[in-house]
């Protein structure tokens, strides 16, 4: 499942000339997993021995270029190596090589190749490329090649994850997602013992419990709390013991395979036939999630030869994995499947912004701070469409997490990605995750050998970048949320004297106008026996929530470990306020006791009460009643704290005014204090034993704490957990049944997966150009068209061609399932192209996907009057203005209009992604030229257009274009460089592949 590439391998070459100018040398072994040969690369002197490892081979890039190499950003180091060891002189030439070492002078200005190590698909857009694999073969077959020799070039994880609907749900404590899964183990966490009785977690009587149980007894002769963590599907929250899986998991999951049965045999067939290729079973997760936590490989180590691990992805998610040091970010289809074949991703050499972190963190701020507040400062920077790379002594304070975190920011900031070069926490990291002690010495020593490593320590020379932004991390200071809007945002250190400000502002969006005889009133009340006092600011509702913005372990551990040292010291939260802990998922309870946390929470009231929205939604406990009477009585503004999303005023209880949203530790220490109405740095939260004033700093936990719990008992066990579900899958995908034969079975009657007529006329040789002669236009289209009008996306509308195609194939409109899940048939497709009701046809003059069938004059679906044009030899074309192909990368926006007999599309400018797209499956963009459009040029969309190409296409030729009333214009050809007249010329990258495996 590995690429090896080496520049010396013996062997036959595969030579394929075309047009007579240029020789691609290169050598496909499919039973050697693809095996990359270039014979006479110019770059074979600088392939080294490892120091200290000396069977082990690498390209020391760092040899090439002197002091540019150095000063080059890590990110472009990694483009630069890629080149080199891919340098064919045809898809990567020496040219571009030293493009990307100018890097300083050439960015923004050059197009530059990039040969991905390793490709990730979900399964939405991944069925697609595994149909046209599929498809390749059976044409090989036809046109006499061996079909066994198509496979991905590369190697390519396709994760199960976009599938599953929520047809049953029941919010409640049954459905916990699973944590962690795999064999059973039971650890036992280690913990100081707490001070008093031992005590047993009561239970709550849910329905899914097997009797009362002691897994939450705590012990003081051996100071343990016997955790009792089974790895099953599902933990009881009370008492973390295995319960049977819920009934709504279990009808969801059964449901899932019915529904998509069709097309897991089709993955399952692709995982046992392609070599290259492994297919991430339903059930595992996210794919964004799996490639970072399982498929991350770092360095690739591939028959002893070295090369930095890369990746691209059909999720926007896939940036992730450059908190890893892995150069990666998510492509569309098109791309990605070129990739498979064995072609580059090309790309604009980017200006890469570095962000230089500086200064120690607040001892207070959370990770969720800190990766707000850089993603704040990286938003007002405008790195759109750039790289962005972090360094300076800030990083280092970074755990993985934060750093994964923050990469995965990039949408919300418009960066390509945020890239963390490996350093000594990466490695540390990687240790945890049960990476090999021997493989992380010999990345090390690869990295450094390659100055692939940053090193703060070190004294050489950062990187030189476009442009340098400042971020202090001291600047980032942790706030609270409130008192009545989310938006409202309040700094801890002015906690008091805002909530003062609010007591005297009149009332409105955050005042509450308490006359100042009144604003220290204090009602006594009695609870349970004793006596306290509610004043303006206290606190009766606390609620630890880990959903959404809480997601991030170290958050979550946090409160544990501030828990953990408040029983310690002898703090208590005063029986009156209503707290809970609701975390997100089965795996939050999973590791807050696994690190031991879990009982010091349960001490200080924060036990579990369920999964799922409760307080956070208005779905809280009734306070007391002697509370809630003491409140009204002296109208006292009493807050609720909690660490979720909302909090409008009276959403928790309707006599709770004030509510606060605050990190997952800070609730814990408003809860202690009783009162928002503090100033940590001056006023103790309360008093411990033997009398003694703690403050908040006494029993914050630091970074350092953080991390080394969160990589020690978190990380490693969570891993461990995940590699364990990986290789073992799960019992319905591995009682699936599937096929095993070279050829798919293509079943005649599916209604999912259909062999696409791509290759139906492939031949060994390319043919040249034709002239596209008497095409009629079959949309007039305007600017800003997206590739949300071109291509089929979400559910499949009954009126529509798509729907009538099911519906003659059997289905009812309840079966129809969405163009996401069909995307394996292209009859579907096809008819689904255009079919956006937002669509606005000039011909139409109105939304509708509609036009003209100009031989009948006929308002048609689009699918039908391109299925006419067709069956009359008629070819078409598109007309339209700017920007067209805007929006996401969708491969099925080149793919639809290629199928409906689409010859060319006639725009006044393109979007870069789809225009190469619709090369990539041979469709020519032409472009009007400056100053002109079908206004101008008196056209209307209705005349007849013949378009001469000559023999020889040249890069960024005209063309003339002649249409049926005699009117003759020039256009733009948009053919960048000779890779793109190649495939073209071969009519797209599928068969220009195809044509390499005869």
């Amino acid at each position: 499942m590995e690429l090896w590439v080496s520049l010396s391998i013996a062997g036959e070459l595969d030579k394929v000339v075309f047009n007579g100018l240029f020789q691609l040398k290169r050598f496909y072994d499919i039973h050697n997993s693809a095996v990359f040969s270039f014979s006479g690369s110019p770059y074979q002197p600088i392939i080294e021995e490892l120091r200290n490892y000396p069977q082990k081979r690498f390209y020391n890039v760092s040899k090439l270029g002197g002091t540019k190499y150095d000063i080059l950003p890590y990110s472009i180091r990694v483009l630069f190596e890629s080149s080199i060891r891919n340098c064919d002189g045809f898809l990567v030439k020496e040219t571009d090589a030293m493009n990307i070492l100018d890097w300083k002078t050439k960015q923004n200005d050059v197009e530059v190749p990039f040969c991905p190590a390793r490709v990730v698909l979900q399964d939405f857009t991944g069925i697609p490329a595994m149909v046209d694999f599929a498809a390749m073969r059976e044409a090989v077959r036809n046109a006499g090649g061996d079909p066994v020799k198509v496979n991905p070039a590369c190697p390519t994880d396709l994760t199960v994850d976009h599938s599953l609907q929520i047809d049953f749900s029941k919010c409640a404590i049954q459905n916990a997602p699973n944590p962690g899964g795999g064999e059973t183990q039971k650890p036992t966490a280690k913990l100081s013992p707490l001070k008093g009785q031992p005590r047993k977690l009561p239970c709550r009587g849910q329905s899914s419990c097997k009797g009362p149980c002691s897994a939450g007894e705590l012990s003081r002769a051996s100071g343990q709390f016997s955790a009792q963590i089974e790895n099953t599907p599902i933990l009881c929250p009370f008492h973390l013991q295995p319960v049977p899986e819920p009934e709504t998991v279990l009808k969801n999951q059964e449901m899932e395979f019915g529904r998509n049965r069709e097309r897991l045999q089709f993955f399952k067939w692709s995982s046992k036939v392609f070599k290259n290729t492994s297919i991430i079973p339903p059930e595992t997760g996210m794919a964004h999630q799996v490639n970072l936590e399982y498929l991350s490989r770092v360095v690739f180590d591939v028959k002893d030869f070295l090369y930095p691990d890369s990746v691209v992805g059909t999720d926007s998610h896939t940036t992730m994995v450059n908190g890893l040091g892995i150069l990666g970010w998510g492509v569309g289809g098109i791309e990605t499947e070129a990739v498979m074949l064995g072609m580059p991703v090309t790309l604009t050499l980017p200006e890469v912004v570095g962000c230089e972190l500086t200064g120690t963190a607040s001892p207070l701020a959370t990770s969720i701070d800190i990766v707000l507040g850089i993603t704040k400062h990286l938003r007002q920077a405008e790195v759109a469409g750039k790289f962005v790379e972090f360094f300076g002594s800030g990083v280092s304070q970074l755990s993985v997490a934060d750093r994964t975190t923050i990469a995965n920011m990039c949408p919300e900031y418009g960066a390509i990605l945020s890239f963390f070069p490996v350093d000594n926490v990466t490695l540390k990291h990687l240790k945890h995750t049960g990476f090999d002690e021997a493989k992380l010495e010999v990345m090390e020593a690869y990295l450094k050998a390659v100055k692939l490593f940053r090193n703060d320590e070190s004294s050489s020379r950062e990187p030189e970048y476009s442009q340098v932004v400042q971020i202090s991390l001291s600047s980032i200071i942790p706030h609270v949320s409130g008192p009545k809007r989310s938006q409202d945002r309040v700094a801890v250190n002015n906690m008091k004297s805002d909530f003062q400000t609010c007591l005297n502002e009149k009332a409105g969006v955050k005042g509450f106008q308490i006359a100042a005889e009144k604003q220290n009133d204090v009602v006594p009340v009695q609870y349970e026996g004793n006596q306290y006092e509610l004043s303006h600011g206290c606190v009766v509702i606390a609620a630890v929530i880990s959903c959404t913005n809480n997601c991030n372990p170290s958050v979550m551990l946090a409160a544990g470990l501030l828990a953990k040292k408040a029983v310690e010291a002898g703090l208590e939260v005063k029986p009156y306020i209503r707290t809970s802990l609701s975390p997100g998922s089965g795996m939050v309870t999973h590791y807050l006791s696994s690190s031991g946390v879990l009982p010091y929470l349960s001490k200080l009231g924060f036990e579990v009460v369920g999964y799922g929205c409760s307080t956070c939604v208005g779905n809280t406990a009734p306070l007391p009643e002697a509370i809630r009477n003491a409140i009204k009585q002296g109208d006292i503004i009493a807050c609720g704290v909690l660490s979720g999303t909302k909090n409008f005023e009276g959403r928790l209880c309707d006599c709770v005014r004030a509510n606060y949203l605050a990190s997952p530790p800070l609730v814990v220490a408003y809860a202690i204090a009783g009162t928002v109405r503090i100033d940590f740095e001056t006023e103790p939260l309360g008093t411990g034993f033997n009398g003694r004033s703690i403050y908040l700093r006494d029993i914050w936990p630091t970074r350092k704490e953080l991390h080394t719990v969160e990589e020690e008992c978190v990380i490693s066990s969570m891993f461990k957990e995940l590699k364990e579900k990986m290789e073992k899958g799960n019992k319905r995908w591995n009682s699936l049944e599937a096929p095993e034969s070279p050829l798919f079975p293509w079943d005649l009657k599916s209604t999912y997966i259909r062999c696409p007529s791509f290759f139906d006329k492939l031949a060994k040789e390319p043919v040249s150009p034709q002239l596209i002669e008497n095409a009629h236009v079959l949309l007039y289209l305007g600017d800003s068209v997206t590739t949300d009008h071109i291509s089929p996306a979400g559910s499949i509308a009954r009126s529509s061609a798509a729907a009538k195609y099911l519906t003659n194939k059997g289905l009812t409109p309840r079966e129809f399932n969405s163009y996401g899940a069909r995307r394996g048939n292209d009859a579907v497709m096809t008819r689904g192209t255009f079919a956006n009701i937002k669509l606005l046809n000039k011909f139409i003059g109105k939304p509708a996907p509609k036009t003209i069938h100009f031989p009948s004059g006929q308002t048609l679906d689009v699918f039908e009057a391109a299925e006419l044009y067709q069956k009359e030899g008629i070819p078409v074309i598109i007309l339209a203005g700017k920007k067209y192909g805007l929006g996401s990368s969708r491969d099925w926006a080149a793919k639809g209009p290629f199928l409906l007999g689409v010859k060319a599309v006639l725009a006044e400018s393109y979007e870069k992604v789809h225009k190469s797209q619709l090369i990539g499956i041979g469709i020519a963009p032409l472009q009007f030229l400056p100053g002109e459009n079908p206004n101008t040029l008196g056209l209307t969309g209705r005349e007849q257009f013949s378009i001469l190409f000559p023999p020889e296409l040249s890069p960024k030729m005209t063309l003339d274009i002649k249409t049926s009333t005699g009117k003759v214009f020039s256009v733009f050809a948009l053919f960048d460089n000779d890779v793109e007249i190649t495939l073209y010329r071969n009519g797209g990258s599928l068969n220009f592949v195809a044509r390499r495996f005869l």
